[in-house]
């Protein structure tokens, strides 16, 4: 990578600087409870704790037979070791037979172990395995141990324990995991409540037919979906145009009668003439210029409860605006840990020029043909980084992060990747 020699002028915010601002206006809403089948996504509010014993009580964790140790401690194939069976334990089964020297039971995975047992024998390990179940049980291979194939009581949690803890996403594996310890209903964050405003006279609708000077309108597109994947709920989504009525009506819309706790806007805040979110919010918010690229102009601030964004118009601009500002945001908000997403050094196959003093980023895709090394290269068809280029977010499943001295990246490089899904 080349360095430049001068970093950010001191008129702009660095990527960080703006993140502090918005992670100390971002605090966790409120929790409720919720059943675990409508959980999923949602994010714990507190540590849950196992309600029983996992397991709940002594189980074999093969199929075979239940018995007393010394009675095939000796057992070979040659010698083996003959047991009458006096039960049959299915999974479920609520029996309890007493086991005497020269008695078995024949159990199932899962099945509670008679507190008489020692050890369980699998069928491998018997004549003729699986057979009916008054047969009696031929041992043909000794047990490793004493207690060899039972899982006991809490071995794995005890009642009480932590089984997943505050600021955990709630997904299969962590859902399964609550349900096996008892738990049926979880504390968890509230959804933010978000309202997207996608501002700009030339906006038409995706599929209109398009007059001269407009052009389809994406940004409401990508934030609605980038907001809900991050777990909020949007509850509005409009396009206005560069009219100061317009907008106004909408935030107070937003604000006063949709109860919302992020309104996330897109163009009308960098230096032109006829910026529409500059001019209804100047007051209210704050609007800053930060080393990024893209990315550069942004907006923030919170009016009555909400948390206001007004990002730059362009969608690779207002992609990466999201996944800086907004996106850990939407995560503070749920009590989420960590904020950002994973970051991993990567090989790239082609260079770029960074512009110096700002922090860049640059959309990439994946090369994982080599699962252990992993390649990126630029999205953009022409392999270029520009912040108007939008077509080529659909080959990006990555962004390439390039620290603000950094003035070009050549083929080679190793580069800061932040990882997408």
């Amino acid at each position: 990578m080349h360095h430049a020699t001068s970093l950010a002028p001191r008129a702009m915010l660095t990527v960080e600087e703006q993140q502090a601002k918005v992670s100390a206006a971002a605090r966790p809403l409120r929790a409720e409870a919720v059943p675990i089948a409508l959980a999923a996504g949602r994010t714990l509010a507190d540590d849950v704790r196992a309600r029983v014993d996992v397991p709940l009580f002594d189980n074999s964790a093969m199929d075979g037979y239940a018995v007393i140790f010394a009675d095939v401690e000796a057992a070979t194939a040659e010698h083996p070791a003959e047991l009458r069976v006096i039960a049959d334990l299915p999974a479920g089964s609520s029996e309890e037979p007493e086991l005497r020297p020269g008695l078995a039971a024949r159990i199932m995975t899962g099945a509670p172990v008679p507190r008489t047992a020692t050890v369980v024998v699998p069928f491998e390990h018997t004549r003729d395995g699986l057979q009916a179940w008054d047969a009696p049980a031929i041992v043909t291979t000794a047990p490793a141990r004493e207690g060899a194939h039972i899982r006991r009581r809490g071995e794995e949690l005890r009642a009480g324990a932590v089984v997943a803890r505050a600021g955990t996403v709630l997904g299969p594996l962590q859902l399964t995991a609550i349900a096996a310890t008892g738990i049926d209903t979880v504390q968890v964050r509230r959804r933010p409540r978000v309202a997207v405003i996608s501002t700009g006279t030339e906006l038409a609708a995706a599929g209109a037919d398009l007059a001269r000077g407009q052009i389809p309108e994406s940004n409401s597109v990508l934030l609605a979906s980038m907001c809900a994947e991050a777990g909020a709920d949007v509850i509005s989504v409009d396009t206005v145009t560069d009219e100061d009525a317009a907008f106004t009506a909408l935030v107070d819309r937003a604000l006063h009668c949709g109860r919302v706790d992020v309104v996330v806007t897109s163009g009308g805040v960098s230096a032109g003439a006829h910026e529409v979110v500059k001019n209804v919010l100047r007051d209210r918010i704050e609007f800053v210029a930060v080393a990024m690229q893209p990315g550069r102009p942004q907006a923030f601030g919170r009016i009555d409860d909400a948390l206001i964004f007004g990002l730059p118009g362009n969608p690779a601009s207002v992609a990466a605006s999201f996944e800086a500002f907004v996106r850990p945001a939407l995560l503070a908000l749920q009590g989420r840990e960590p904020l950002q997403r994973p970051m991993i050094r990567l090989t790239t196959t082609a260079g770029w020029r960074s512009p110096a003093g700002r922090q860049q980023y640059v959309p990439v895709a994946l090369d994982r043909s080599d699962p252990a090394a992993w390649a990126v290269h630029p999205a953009a068809a022409d392999g270029s980084s520009g912040a108007h280029l939008a077509a080529g977010l659909a080959r990006a499943d990555a962004y390439a992060v390039v620290p603000a001295e950094v003035s070009a990246v050549a083929a080679g490089d190793l580069v800061d990747v932040m990882l997408l899904s």
